[in-house]
């Protein structure tokens, strides 16, 4: 690969084989944000008043809504990578470790889902929204780190220094000259990281919940 000075380099595998089992980095991103959304909404669940465990009771029900409702949403917008003439199909929209989210759609029915489980819980959902707020921005951020590895979710061109590299490949037809290109995932990480913490910040400042 040919250096550049000043540029961030995209991470040249995305898929390990650990024998006959292939760990996506899209995937473990995405239950490692998973994990640390439970973790921090359980501590904050448990400032409130409520017990320790119920977040994760909860989250058994909001993550499959979640997961589910984002790849709807993911299908519905970008239709035309499986249903167009050379597509990936009807049985492509199903492949969800390829990679394909849309955090409306999870965040939707991931809403749906918990609140569901907050009713078999028993818990008011009101304010065990209010405690896991700032865990699913963080979830978000760290998710958006498998787009890096899968060299997706990148701007149009640029020369910046914090341009992101982009192997032809994956480069879009029109841009294939470009080598690096604003790196949209990143600016989105960053904002989450920036929304998680003020959410943090504000419940402490304010009467919140």
């Amino acid at each position: 690969m040919k250096f550049l000075p000043g540029f961030i380099p995209s991470p040249s595998q995305s898929v390990w084989q650990l024998g006959p089992v292939p760990l996506r980095a899209y995937a473990f991103f995405i239950l490692v944000g998973i994990f640390v959304a439970v973790w921090l909404g359980n501590k904050r669940w448990i400032a409130r008043g409520g017990l320790d465990g119920q977040v994760a009771d909860i989250a058994m029900w909001a993550v499959p809504f979640g997961i589910i409702g984002g790849r709807l949403y993911h299908v519905l917008t970008d239709w035309e990578l499986y249903f167009s003439e050379g597509g990936k199909g009807f049985l492509g929209a199903f492949r969800i470790w390829e990679g394909g989210l849309g955090i409306w759609g999870a965040l939707a029915l991931g809403g749906v889902g918990a609140w569901i489980g907050a009713k078999r819980v028993g818990v008011p959902f009101a304010p065990f929204a209010d405690s896991i707020a700032p865990g699913i921005a963080f979830a978000q951020a760290i998710g958006r780190l498998g787009n890096w590895f899968n060299q997706e979710l990148f701007g149009r061109p640029t020369t910046l220094p914090w341009g992101l590299e982009i192997a032809t490949k994956n480069r879009p037809t029109e841009f294939t000259q470009f080598e690096t290109f604003h790196p949209t995932f990143l600016y989105e990480a960053l904002a989450c990281v920036a929304i998680g913490f003020l959410l943090i910040w504000a419940d402490k400042r304010y009467v919140m919940g």
